[in-house]
Parts: structure tokens; C-alpha cells; sequence
């Protein structure tokens, strides 16, 4: 019979990483790299009997990830973040589609979920993302938004997995800023150009009107207008970030 390794990337997840670990009863090894945590994640982690691998990030997800994936020690795997939780439907597929054992890599539906208030449109609708797969044959690569690349041939999966984005304004802009800084170096190293006008002015018009009219943010009210106006800011930032690597090489 096929087993599977739940893959949990880590850093300082002790709020999340119980919550996480509890919905995963299914899997034969929990494994959760973890980037040198200050808090009690790791410990916690092992408590619950997931082995624990401490492993630098260095800000490269996708290196990260396929250092868990050649660590992982079953047939199959399942990446899921410290701020997710498998729906027990989902849990149900993914023990199926594992027992049947054939080769393919599975897409699941991620829906974003606050803890005290309401989104589901806008910047937080509902979207799919590719988590299991056979571990032979499978990478990821790149930085801010790594991509998995797989061999297989793709499906979906029904049953839905909750992400709890954020608990505090704090924790959205420490992560607004550090993923403005990864895309604007993510770009420079690719060799993407900035133009003032076209990226900076009108870029982040076009991302705030996409996400708060064509993708319905207005629905979800005080909310969904404050994420489409962070949208617009996100945007901004970092072309401004990339503007001023090319021109000055991030100096002021």
C-alpha cells in the first residue's frame, strides 16, 4: 500500500503548527522543515510525533521544498502550509487517491479564512493549488511564488482545505514587505524593467480595480475594500522597490 509525507515548511509557526498537524491524522510521516524557528514550533511539532528537519530557507521557497521533498521518506507527498487545515472530506480523497496509486499530481481548492471577520472574494476568493503528487520525478523552483513541477498528469480534488491568512495587521505587513523586497529582486534577476508611468502609476490602478470590481471585492464590504486598496499598495511597492534596484540599486 502507497504512503504519503505531509510536508509543513516552518518558522516560528508555534500558534499554527498544532492546528495543522491535527488535520493530517492520515498521513504516514508528518516532516516539517523547519528554518531555525526562536519559539517552541519545533518541539511542538515532535510532540506530536512529526519528525522535525532544521534546514536554512535563505528566502528560496522552491529550494526548500525540494530539499523536503528528497527528505521525504513515502511513495507520495503533500505540502501544506503551517497556516492550513485539510477538511476532513478532503482528508478522505486524498487517502483514496493515494491507495489507488496512480500517477498524478492533485490540485485542491484553498479557501481563505479569518478568524474573527469574513472574505471570500476579492484578493481572497477561492483558488486551487497543486499539493500532491509522487515524490519521484517532482521539484519546485523559484522564489516568492515557487512553482511544482511535476511529471504527472493533473486532477482535481473536491473536498476544500481552509487557509487562515492572517491574525493581526502586524503579521500582513511584515509579510507585505518581505514579499515586495523577493519579487523586486525576483524581477531584477530576470531582467525585467520599470517603467515609472506604465508601473508604478498605472500598474496598480489596473490590480485594484481587477480585484475589488472583476473579482468582487466590494462584496465582502469594509474588508474587501481595505485588502483591494493593500492590493493597489502591494503592487505599487514592488515596482517601486525593482525602480530603484535598477537606478540605485535600492538606495535612496
Amino acid at each position: 500500500m502507497s504512503t504519503v509525507t505531509v510536508i509543513i515548511l516552518a518558522k516560528n509557526e508555534e500558534q499554527n503548527i498544532k492546528d495543522c498537524i491535527d488535520t493530517v491524522g492520515f498521513a504516514d510521516e508528518v516532516l516539517v522543515i523547519d528554518d531555525f524557528s526562536t519559539d517552541q514550533t519545533p518541539e511542538i511539532a515532535a510532540s506530536m510525533g512529526a519528525r522535525v528537519v532544521q534546514h536554512a530557507m535563505n528566502g528560496d521557497w522552491g529550494g526548500q521544498q525540494t530539499f523536503a521533498i528528497q527528505e521525504a521518506k513515502s511513495k507520495w507527498i503533500l505540502f501544506l502550509d503551517a497556516d492550513e487545515r485539510i477538511s476532513p472530506e478532503l482528508g478522505a480523497e486524498i487517502v483514496t487517491a493515494v491507495q489507488k496509486d496512480e500517477p498524478k499530481a492533485y490540485w485542491m481548492q484553498r479557501r481563505n479564512k479569518f478568524h474573527h471577520n469574513k472574505a471570500t472574494h476579492g484578493v481572497l476568493r477561492p483558488d486551487y493549488v497543486l499539493r500532491l503528487m509522487p515524490a519521484e520525478g517532482s521539484y519546485v523552483e523559484g522564489y516568492v511564488h515557487p512553482a511544482i513541477i511535476t511529471p504527472y498528469k493533473e486532477a482535481k480534488l473536491q473536498g476544500p482545505m481552509y487557509h487562515y491568512t492572517y491574525d493581526n495587521w502586524q503579521q500582513y505587513f511584515n509579510k507585505f514587505n518581505n514579499y515586495t523586497t523577493l519579487a523586486a529582486e525576483k524581477y531584477k534577476d530576470a531582467g525585467k524593467s520599470c517603467s515609472f508611468f506604465k508601473d508604478i502609476i498605472i500598474r496598480p490602478s489596473w490590480a485594484f480595480f481587477k480585484v475589488y470590481i472583476f473579482d468582487r471585492g466590494f462584496l465582502d464590504g469594509k474588508m474587501g475594500f481595505i485588502l483591494s486598496v493593500n492590493h493597489y499598495f502591494y503592487t505599487m511597492i514592488k515596482y517601486v522597490k525593482l525602480y530603484y534596484l535598477l537606478k540605485s540599486n535600492g538606495k535612496l
